[in-house]
Parts: C-alpha cells; structure tokens; sequence
C-alpha cells in the first residue's frame, strides 16, 4: 500500500509532503496503474514546482517521494505552491476514493 501524508499549518497552507510505499495493484504479469497514477501526480507536483517556484527540495528513493518546501520562498511562489500542493492533495485523494486498498492519503499538522 501506498501512503501519503500531507504536512499542514494551522492555516490550511501545505508546506510538504511524502508518498512511501508501492501501490500493490496489479495481478501477475500486469502492470500496476495505480502505482502509475500516483507516480505521475507526484512528479508532475514535482516539475510544477520546479518550474514554476523554482523549488528543487525534494528527496526520492525507491518508492519514496518526499518533499518540503523552504522557509524562504517570496509571496509570489508561495501562493503558486500551494495551488500546485493542493491540485496534487485534490488527484491523491481522487485515487485513494476509488481505491483505497492500496492508497492512503492522511494529513498531518505541524
């Protein structure tokens, strides 16, 4: 099973995530798309913010994804992460709602 965990302030705003684990979905000789969905929206999130934040912070082994986002990032790229955290917290969950055997999405306050 794949876990997410969301890391939160009091405020709602996202400031980092981690994605640990492998989705476990596929039948013998499959390949497992809901692994592959997860993958895709945790890179995509990762290119978003690189491109668009210029945020690079992430650390990734295998099947570990983890991100957090620095201290210092201007208003600017702040409010553009969070729309990107939160369209990648909006597809997670869209996975964990269909099958949520193998994805759990949790959210933690720090």
């Amino acid at each position: 099973m794949t876990r997410a965990v969301i890391n939160r302030l009091n405020n709602g705003d996202i400031i980092g995530f981690s994605i640990k684990g492998h989705a476990g979905a596929r039948s013998n000789g499959e390949y497992d798309m809901v692994c592959a969905a997860i993958s895709a929206i945790g890179y995509t999130t990762l290119g978003g913010l690189e491109e668009l934040c210029g945020v690079n912070t992430y650390k990734e082994s295998d099947g570990n994804l983890v991100l957090d986002l620095p201290k210092n990032m201007t208003t600017e790229a702040w409010a553009k992460a969070q729309i990107i955290l939160k369209t990648m917290e909006i597809g997670l969950k869209q996975i964990e709602n269909q099958y949520s055997k193998h994805i759990q999405v949790r959210f933690k306050e720090v």
